[in-house]
């Protein structure tokens, strides 16, 4: 894995209901509008996500994000490909945005983007918060536990590596 940035913090909490939050945070070497414009593109997750989810774009909604903009992609899990589909909602740039899991595999995804402007300098401090319910109620749960935590743990680190390198290059 790649470098990961001094500034990274990663949790995960349960929620009441089975439900699950996760935040990550980072200051990224770069302003703040260079930072989100990063994230407007679709074609950006691919080098984000870790080569194990084998993550395809398939329709990129046009090329950028804005309000109601769909994305439909597939990622593989257990050997298995799943359909993805996101729109774009709550989007100010260069400020926020939120993606919602339209049809996928979570009961709930909605994952929350935002980006300040970092009291140092040129930088921008960008958070992630991911409120998500796996289905199928206890088994669901269970499965949380023996291994959906430990790969979003793994896909966040991945992902804060690979845009910390992307920020660097960009400086």
């Amino acid at each position: 894995m790649k470098e990961l940035p001094e500034t990274f913090e990663l949790n995960l909490i349960r929620q009441p209901g089975g439900a699950f939050r996760l935040t990550a945070s980072q200051i990224l070497p770069a302003g703040l509008t260079p930072a989100f414009s990063f994230f407007e593109d679709p074609h950006n997750l691919a080098y984000i996500t870790p080569p194990w989810l084998e993550f395809r774009l398939l329709d990129d909604g046009g090329g950028r994000a804005f309000e109601g903009v769909e994305f439909t992609y597939t990622i593989k899990w257990l050997g298995l490909r799943i359909p993805w589909r996101s729109r774009i909602v709550n989007y100010h740039p260069p400020r926020e945005f939120t993606d919602i899991q339209v049809a996928g595999p979570y009961l709930k995804w909605v994952h929350i983007h935002t980006f300040r402007q970092a009291s140092e300098g040129k930088k921008t401090l960008m958070k992630d918060n991911v409120d998500y319910r796996l289905p199928l109620g206890l088994a669901g749960r269970l499965v949380h536990v023996w291994m959906v935590e430990k790969q979003l743990r793994d896909i966040f680190t991945y992902w804060a590596s690979r845009i910390n390198e992307w920020a660097r290059s960009n400086i």
